[in-house]
């Protein structure tokens, strides 16, 4: 794989659209404008499993929630384009998730009104009041990146909990 830090455009796209809390009734969600750096996602993922051996070579980091959890592609797909590899969430409070299969599924997930925070905690009742609320501009980016992989938030986050049941653990065993 070549260790590309540049947005795909439908990745690019979808950060572009504002995102909106509104106070807990929207999704928590801050896109940046750039994958972290290699350096600045080593840092981070020292600190964040207390683990000096590690290096961030295995995620783009490309967003956080209000609380400084990051969605990242998990790289776990070995000679795959970054649009084929996993999206993931883990949370400032060690909670863990792969949200998305792929940037495909991704983008669905956005245009359900979901991020990866709200993915993450779409199954428990962390957010009891939280309800979705789709908006047009995602589902438009989706529509146009993924127009044959459409599916609901739900689909989305019970395909990658399938597929990848033991990221948790996977986690969990880097940290110190």
């Amino acid at each position: 794989m070549v260790d590309d830090r540049e947005f795909p455009a439908a990745l690019a796209a979808a950060m572009a659209v504002p995102f909106h809390y509104d106070g807990g009734e929207g999704v928590d969600f801050e896109p940046f404008t750039a994958f972290l750096s290699a350096e600045e996602t080593t840092d981070w993922l020292r600190a964040w499993t207390g683990n000096e051996q590690l290096t961030g070579d295995d995620f783009r980091v490309f967003g956080q929630d209000g609380t400084g959890g990051y969605a990242a592609f998990w790289l776990v797909r070995k000679d795959s384009a970054l649009a084929d590899q996993p999206v993931v969430f883990l949370g400032s409070e060690g909670d863990t998730a792969v949200v998305a299969r792929d940037l495909s599924d991704f983008l669905w997930l956005l245009a359900g009104d979901y991020g990866p925070f709200e993915a993450t905690s779409a199954f428990t009742t962390y957010e009891p009041g939280w309800a979705a609320r789709p908006g047009r501009e995602l589902t438009a980016v989706a529509e146009r990146y993924a127009p044959d992989c459409r599916r609901s938030a739900a689909d989305v986050i019970g395909s990658a909990a399938r597929e990848f049941p033991d990221f948790d653990s996977t986690v969990t065993e880097l940290c110190r």
